[in-house]
């Protein structure tokens, strides 16, 4: 009975022992688990890449300075079920991230995102630059023709110009030019397929890429949203009566980069430029722009009215003419007043009115 009891408070002592030395063990795990990183400045960036394993993750954050041992790194991992778990990347970590949040962030592949911009009105030229001077994305399609470009990105034989939508893009680092454009890309037949059947009847569309077309002109036209309706009003009533659209954004773009800022008569009367709607009647062949959303919903449903013609009235705005005289008139008053010229200042055959050009 003595051996037996004194082995029962023996197996005791040892259970108190280690029960004492687990809850030590939980207690240090807890502490360096809630311990905040040590780095100096506002952030800390750290990339984990392909073959990188934890061992070495974690030896590396330890000789960097910002966690205090690297085996209970190991062990915290391990013990939470995260230790196959953890995803490449960029990560950044701000004052105050814990241990715990560390590898939370680790394993939820919390990556740093960054982003890239493309605006409402910007031509391809315009996407390309700015896709080709971000410094994280990876340069695939730098130096490529545009030809090359859509090749690239599965949609071959298509013009780029207007195929993107306008918008903020995130990625994070690693990722490619074409990763970005493939989305913007996507978006853009996203947004197409969900407004083109909101569209009124009747308008002089044979299909969405000409609606993106006409979105496009209704976008380099003006910036005021409440006029994108209007003058998409004003070019749908001009393709239907077989007028020209006779806006100088689409000649502009024609002209490509031999274009000065100076828009000259010679260059309105050049029928060799395909995007020339003084001398050509219709669409022009393709998109001259970016459109956003507000500039396609527009162009799908126009404002009715009478108006035909319109001119800038100097601040952003413009003013709508039914008949030729009335606009002739809004042309002098406006063009005296601030030297305005017309954006459809001359006649359906082309040509020049007094006071317009």
């Amino acid at each position: 009975m003595d051996f037996i009891r004194n082995f029962s408070r023996s197996i005791g002592v040892i259970v108190i022992i280690f029960s004492f030395g687990l809850g030590w063990l939980w207690m240090e795990f807890d502490s360096f688990a809630d311990a905040p990183l040590e780095f100096s400045g506002p952030d800390y960036r750290y990339t984990i890449e392909s073959g990188k394993t934890l061992k070495r993750i974690s030896r590396e954050l330890q000789q960097q300075g910002l966690i205090s041992s690297a085996d209970k790194l190991v062990w915290l991992a391990r013990l939470q079920g995260d230790a196959d778990h953890i995803r490449l990347g960029e990560y950044e970590f701000t004052q105050g991230t814990t241990v715990q949040q560390l590898l939370n962030k680790f394993v939820a592949g919390d990556v740093k995102r960054y982003s890239l911009t493309l605006v409402e009105g910007w031509n391809i030229h315009q996407v390309m630059q700015a896709v080709n001077a971000d410094p994280i994305l990876q340069h695939k399609l730098r130096g490529l023709s545009h030809t090359q470009i859509m090749d690239k990105l599965g949609h071959p034989g298509q013009h780029p110009e207007g195929r993107f939508f306008p918008d903020t893009y995130q990625f994070s680092r690693g990722m490619s030019d074409i990763d970005v454009l493939k989305r913007a890309y996507d978006k853009m037949e996203l947004v197409l397929k969900q407004e083109w059947p909101k569209r009124i009847e009747g308008l002089p569309y044979d299909d969405a890429y000409q609606a993106l077309i006409m979105a496009s002109i209704v976008e380099k036209e003006t910036a005021v949203p409440s006029e994108r309706r209007t003058i998409a009003g004003v070019f749908v009533r001009r393709i239907e009566k077989h007028m020209r659209l006779q806006t100088d954004p689409t000649v502009i773009y024609g002209l490509g980069l031999s274009f000065d800022g100076n828009l000259r008569k010679k260059h309105l009367l050049d029928a060799s430029n395909l995007y020339n709607t003084y001398k050509l009647r219709g669409l022009p062949p393709t998109p001259i722009a970016l459109a956003g959303l507000e500039a396609i919903q527009a162009a799908l449903n126009p404002e009715p009215g009478e108006a035909l013609y319109f001119v800038s009235r100097g601040d952003g705005s413009h003013h709508f003419s039914a008949t030729l005289d009335e606009h002739n008139q809004a042309v002098v008053k406006y063009q005296l007043k601030g030297r305005i010229r017309s954006t459809t200042s001359m006649n359906a055959d082309g040509t020049s009115k007094k006071g317009s050009r």
